[in-house]
């Protein structure tokens, strides 16, 4: 529901009603993550999606039906082994829609996608079997929004299945730090954007550091990069791109994220500014545990030149280990596809 938040909230504040269709049970191979939705208004206008196109025909026609008649329900699809081309996921996993009527009232849907457009967490509660079909709780910083009864119990950290119940678990967006204004930033920045992160740009020298350069941050920060970062709160979620391959501001930025919570640390440079790197950071007392934490030469090797392919080659290596891949190619490896 997250990448069509926005267009969702535009039409409840319209008083649009709509059929949403969310993916609540995945079993197999399944192309998308559970909580992903597709809508339907009264206008016939589609936006999202459940499967990556392989059941979107079906859920779309059940959408209209349960648009028009208000009565909820879960829907399953799978892969028929008797004809691969029918209704099905022919990838050969199985998938659980619920789908609802949303009114433009709709309280807990309505502070569910608010959260999700600022940013912040928020865990959606909703019925899948029982008398309550398709009735929503919002957990969130302003409390509980909703009719569903949940009872007691502690707010799950993933999204899944929780008795009769799915839950849909929405985190803050991962931030990505990219420390040095040099050219390959604003590509980085804009593909980090594309992949949903929260952007910081930051660098000592105002010259370089302008919104006008890095229209996709979300914030430009002119400072020492170290200073930047004593000041930044860092998670496990926290990516720390280190661009500017110039040791005044490298080692004293590196010497902090290497110990910090970051989940990835990378930084720029040719091999032998690497080693010159890592040999400065041992004289100051980073430890080889440490040290191994660092991806250095920076990003994945696709053999890209221009500054865009630098910078997919940053990003899909950030998405990698936030994903414990290994980044190989998949017509090599065996195992699922989808995990």
């Amino acid at each position: 529901m997250k990448e069509i938040a926005t267009q969702l909230r535009d039409w409840m504040r319209e008083g649009r009603p709509f059929a949403l269709a969310s993916l609540v049970g995945v079993s197999g191979s399944a192309p998308r993550p559970l909580g992903t939705a597709l809508a339907v208004d009264g206008r016939g206008a589609v936006v999202g999606g459940v499967s990556g196109g392989c059941v979107e025909a079906a859920v779309y026609t059940r959408c209209q039906e349960i648009l028009e008649s208000g009565q909820a329900a879960v829907e399953s699809f799978g892969y028929s082994d008797e004809d691969a081309f029918a209704v099905g996921l022919t990838c050969g996993g199985s998938m659980d829609v619920l789908i609802v009527r949303v009114e433009a009232d709709d309280a807990a849907i309505a502070a569910a996608l608010d959260a999700i457009i600022a940013g912040e967490a928020v865990t959606l509660y909703r019925a899948v079997e029982g008398p309550d079909l398709g009735a929503a709780l919002a957990i969130g910083g302003n409390g509980f929004t909703g009719t569903l009864e949940i009872g007691a119990a502690d707010l799950p950290a993933t999204s899944g299945r929780d008795g009769r119940f799915a839950v849909e678990v929405y985190a803050p967006p991962p931030r990505l730090l990219v420390y040095g204004a040099v050219d390959f930033a604003a590509p980085v920045a804009r593909a980090a954007k594309f992949c949903g992160f929260d952007v910081t740009v930051c660098d000592a020298r105002s010259v370089f550091a302008t919104e006008l350069r890095f229209p996709d941050a979300d914030r430009v920060i002119v400072d020492w990069p170290h200073r930047h970062f004593d000041k930044t709160t860092v998670d496990e979620r926290t990516a720390v791109c280190v661009l500017t391959h110039d040791e005044k501001f490298d080692i004293p930025l590196l010497e902090r994220a290497l110990v910090s919570k970051a989940g990835y640390v990378g930084a720029m440079g040719s091999r032998r500014t690497h080693q010159e790197r890592l040999a400065r950071l041992r004289e100051n007392g980073v430890t080889e545990a440490e040290l191994a934490r660092l991806h250095a030469p920076i990003g994945l090797d696709l053999g890209g030149r221009t500054a865009e392919e630098t910078a997919l080659s940053i990003l899909a290596e950030i998405v990698a280990v936030r994903n414990g891949a290994n980044a190989g190619f998949l017509t090599t490896s065996t195992g699922p596809i989808h995990h």
